[in-house]
């Protein structure tokens, strides 16, 4: 089982998005039957069935084992994954796209952004997962409470041109063997924000 997934397939993304799915899959963290299920979740065991099916079917689940009980093949399943994402590129007709309106003052380009980020990382962890291999990537998360929006603009500045500098020198379009990377960096309001706080406090 894997911590994360990455769900890019269109059937699969609605057919994980199905509340009564969704609560099979949470329950599916430790393998269960679909009687062992039925009981959990308090459904029938021929309803439980039916959503396992088509869980099984989108590579959702996974067949642990099978117990034979008498004249019954009883089958343990268990999800792929402790959690899922839903990738932007299981809704390609309407995915946004970046490149349409770079504004970087824009949380609405942060947010195309970062669904790209999602997009692209979860086809090379899926890419990764088929060839054994692990994806080399790093990642900063951190808080920071400024006094005051001037403040905030200040190191929005000083972060930028931080990152432009190190990307100018580092960067070697000439590099043989060289490989791209892309280097997003993003600074938001926390969404833990109280009730009506103003945007530009």
């Amino acid at each position: 089982m894997f911590d994360i997934a990455v769900i890019e397939d269109p059937a699969a993304a609605e057919a994980s998005l199905d509340p009564v799915r969704a609560r099979l899959l949470a329950a599916l963290a430790e393998p269960a039957s679909a009687t062992m299920l039925a009981a959990r979740v308090g459904l029938a065991r021929q309803k439980v069935n039916y959503h396992l099916r088509a869980l099984e079917q989108h590579g959702l689940i996974e067949l642990v084992e099978e117990r034979r009980k008498g004249n019954v093949t009883e089958r343990v399943m268990r999800a792929t994954a402790a959690s899922y994402v839903i990738s932007p590129a299981a809704l390609a007709a309407v995915r946004p796209d970046p490149a349409q309106a770079p504004d970087r003052l824009s949380a609405r380009w942060l947010l195309a952004l970062a669904a790209r980020l999602v997009q692209d990382v979860g086809a090379l962890i899926t890419g990764a997962d088929r060839a054994g291999k692990r994806v080399a990537t790093f990642a900063v998360d951190a808080d920071v409470r400024f006094a005051s929006a001037t403040d905030r603009a200040a190191f929005a500045e000083e972060l930028a041109a931080a990152v432009a500098g190190l990307v100018g020198r580092y960067h070697d379009e000439q590099a043989p063997g060289g490989r791209r990377h892309r280097v997003v960096v993003a600074l938001h309001p926390s969404a833990d924000l109280p009730t009506g706080a103003a945007e530009d406090s």
